[in-house]
């Protein structure tokens, strides 16, 4: 299975950017993609709404 990962709209550089995995349940860095964070769908739902309300 091929993972489509998004970066931010906001980001600046190729390499200096988070990135969500297409499904919503992996998140890892762009300067280091082999290390990838798993996370429920609903807790990185979550997170990324406490980032916008700030």
């Amino acid at each position: 299975m091929t993972v489509r990962w998004k970066k931010s709209s906001k980001s600046v550089s190729d390499s200096d950017c988070v990135e969500v995995a297409h499904h919503l349940g992996a998140v890892r860095d762009s300067k280091n993609p082999d290390v990838v964070l798993d996370v429920s769908p609903a807790r990185l739902r979550a997170f990324v709404n406490a980032l916008k309300a700030r």
